[in-house]
């Protein structure tokens, strides 16, 4: 590839960027729209609400889990989930998104949300790393052992650069190895599970309610 079909590649790639942040709440919206009009179209299946449950729980516990380790602009995380995959929080969303397009079984709901995560998560995903690879070093060495997305069975064994290495205080969230339950409420993962809950609650009551107003009017 030239150096001016390269410019104009990086270029495009920006643009795609700003425009995935501008398309974001608009992409919001309109899931929330397709959710209720299939929710209102027929009524959800009791067998795919509980099928569901089988991506939308191990979603729930991944974003729950990473988020116990992730320290954010502070250190490359190299341990736990991000041992098997660079963006389990972002594979946990899909599991989640995935589970509750099963649970309406609505392709169109499911279609919506690939194409949200094509849209957003995958310039996100390229702008973060894109940070990440400036501010630590051994970034790319972690890149080579872990894949972007689909996990590996087995944990990579990351040597962290030095750089990475926290000297933060025993008051530092996350400062001892392993899960931090401080660093998963600092960061609110819990509204993830509070989020997922008030949805079943929709897909179960949502409906009749609506149509107990209707028919009484």
């Amino acid at each position: 590839m030239t150096a001016g079909a390269s410019g104009q590649t990086a270029k495009r790639w920006e643009r795609w960027k700003r425009v995935s942040r501008r398309i974001r709440v608009p992409l919001g919206f309109i899931a929330a729209i397709i959710y209720l009009f299939e929710l209102w179209r027929r009524a959800p299946r009791p067998g795919a609400i509980a099928w569901s449950l089988a991506l939308v729980l191990p979603g729930l516990w991944l974003r729950a889990y990473a988020a116990g380790y992730v320290k954010k602009n502070r250190e490359l995380t190299v341990t736990g989930p991000y041992a098997h995959t660079r963006n389990p929080l972002y594979v946990g969303s899909t599991l989640i998104a995935a589970g509750f397009a099963v649970a309406l079984m609505s392709w169109p709901m499911a279609l919506v949300l690939a194409g949200g995560f094509a849209l957003i998560y995958i310039p996100v995903i390229a702008s973060e790393e894109q940070f990440l690879r400036t501010t630590f070093a051994g970034f790319d060495d972690y890149c080579r052992l872990v894949p972007r997305l689909i996990p590996r069975l087995t944990a990579a064994r990351v040597a962290r650069p030095p750089e990475d290495v926290s000297g933060a205080g025993q008051h530092d969230p996350g400062s001892k190895p392993g899960f931090s339950l401080e660093l998963y409420l600092k960061h609110r993962e819990y509204n993830a599970a509070i989020g997922a809950a008030l949805l079943y609650l929709s897909l179960l009551f949502l409906r009749p309610a609506l149509a107990a107003i209707f028919i009484h009017h």
